[in-house]
């Protein structure tokens, strides 16, 4: 059994949440039964005894929905593995939510920084429909801090921020330029290894350093185009968890146009007869299509039973069967990630003329 590593020390702010990597080998697990229980907790250097309790309850709902169709040496094996889990999670830190995800031979704790949908989830994969919405939220991002006598990179995502593993920066101009200089042969060096590294590397890019700088490093840079914003000042010296709390509202903005760049490609293709709207369309699209978008409004879900072919959803009401998907939203993002298509969460009401989701095709070659 594979147990996540302990969580870091409560500061005054959300714990990290999941990583890319992270979501994606919790999304490579397959097998039933994969119980996820989705708990929006209080933020606490230790679970409070209330969010305790509804933990609990959710694990104890998970356990009497795998008794209608496990065997019990499955069944125990998967309880003591919950038990341990949720007996873990209650002894911990806790964030905005957390996710618990256990299996027969896996078990994993997830603190998120949003609000979830209070459930338990028993599939045949893990439900990480608010893993892949926690990075939406805090996305992994470069940030480039300059002051007068240095450049240095670093990278982000679910609110950590740490040096980026390159060993081109922190990078210095030669004789160390006095206070407000602006040495535009410095910034072309600067520039350029920014572009080697966003080349292996591609992120949404934010800079930070006092504002003669990044004027002048904008209009020369020619790795601008992912810009998602600036903070003017000089914050080289700053704690990184400091920075990464001034970056927040960057990556809001950014997520905002993110959701508006969304909506004009849905509006581009439908010209074009390139979208398809609707869960069930979507999920067969998805399957079949060549997909490069999809959209969904952040609070939909789709219970639904799947053909034996996996090709039609059929919604269903019956949650509890061992036949139904909790949430076929959750398998869609995972399918569209896997065809290569990148995923907007949008704003409730967002997507109401595209009956909540919809994907768009990629135009012919």
């Amino acid at each position: 059994m594979t147990a996540a590593p302990a969580s870091p020390e409560l500061t005054g702010r959300l714990l990290p949440g999941p990583t890319v990597d992270q979501v994606l080998k919790l999304q490579a697990i397959k097998g039933y039964p994969a119980v996820s229980l989705l708990l929006t907790t209080t933020v606490a250097p230790r679970m409070t005894p209330n969010d305790a309790i509804s933990l609990r309850a959710l694990a104890t709902e998970a356990l009497a929905r795998t008794r209608k169709t496990e065997q019990q040496h499955t069944l125990g094996t998967l309880q003591a593995a919950l038990d341990r889990a949720v007996d873990d999670a209650v002894s911990g830190p806790t964030s905005a939510s957390i996710a618990v995800l256990v299996s027969p031979d896996h078990s994993e704790l997830v603190p998120l920084p949003v609000a979830v949908r209070d459930r338990a989830v028993v599939d045949t994969t893990f439900a990480t429909r608010d893993l892949v919405r926690s990075l939406h939220r805090t996305p992994r991002h470069v940030v480039l801090v300059f002051n007068s006598g240095q450049a240095r990179l670093f990278e982000g995502g679910a609110g950590v921020l740490r040096p980026a593993p390159t060993e081109s920066f922190p990078l210095f101009p030669p004789g160390r330029a006095g206070a407000g200089a602006v040495n535009t042969t410095f910034l072309r060096r600067v520039d350029t290894a920014l572009g080697v590294y966003l080349r292996l590397r591609p992120a949404p890019l934010i800079l930070i350093g006092p504002d003669k700088v990044l004027t002048a490093f904008k209009d020369l840079s020619r790795n601008t185009r992912r810009l998602a914003g600036t903070i003017s000042g000089n914050l080289a010296r700053a704690p990184l968890n400091e920075l990464a709390r001034r970056l927040q509202p960057v990556l809001d903005l950014y997520l905002h146009s993110r959701e508006t760049e969304a909506l004009q490609l849905l509006a581009a293709r439908d010209q074009a007869g390139k979208v398809v709207t609707g869960v069930p369309a979507a999920w067969l699209a998805a399957r079949h299509e060549r997909p490069e978008m999809l959209a969904v409004e952040e609070s939909l879900f789709y219970p639904a039973r799947v053909s034996d072919d996996g090709d039609i959803l059929q919604p269903a009401t019956d949650i509890g069967s061992p036949d139904v998907i909790d949430d076929a939203v959750d398998e869609l993002i995972e399918l569209a990630l896997q065809r290569g298509a990148w995923v907007a969460l949008t704003s409730d009401g967002a997507l109401v003329g595209y009956d909540r989701a919809a994907i768009t095709l990629r135009p012919q070659r």
